[in-house]
């Protein structure tokens, strides 16, 4: 990808793959992670060493997503050595502006959606996801996704 960017306590690196909350969802079951592609891709990146990031709001997402605290702390620990993209103020402003373009083009999307979009979108990081909401922006931004 060869793009800068910024991460929390301003350090910077090279990044090439941002996950979605719905794929780590489904790669940290319990019950066996499915051989989704996804998941499947998810897994060759890391067992690859690529550098895979994510933001403050996947994590949330996670730890509100599964209980206890042997949960919490196998995510904490995963999550620990991923760089975390932090958003700016103009992420923001982006952000809501992506969500009105696809709003006036008739895509729904929510507001965290938005953000992660803008995220990828300015660090020209790929995004892997099962989420069928950012196929449809993807069609309207520069938002890319990885495909099987």
């Amino acid at each position: 990808m060869g793009h800068r960017l910024r991460l929390q306590g301003g350090a910077q690196t090279r990044l090439s793959l941002f996950v979605d909350t719905s794929v780590w969802s489904l790669a940290l079951r319990r019950d066996a992670p499915p051989a989704s592609a996804t998941v499947l891709a998810l897994m060759h990146a890391l067992e690859a060493g690529e550098t895979i990031v994510t933001t403050g709001l996947v994590l949330q997402e996670l730890l509100q997503g599964f209980s206890g605290p042997k949960d919490r702390r196998a995510i904490l620990d995963r999550f620990s050595a991923l760089p975390l993209v932090v958003p700016d103020r103009q992420d923001h402003v982006e952000a809501a502006e992506l969500r009105n373009h696809c709003r006036r083009r008739g895509v729904q999307i929510g507001t965290i959606d938005a953000l992660l979009a803008r995220l990828c979108i300015r660090d020209e990081l790929m995004m892997l996801t099962t989420d069928e909401d950012f196929r449809r922006v993807a069609r309207l931004s520069a938002l890319r996704l990885w495909r099987a």
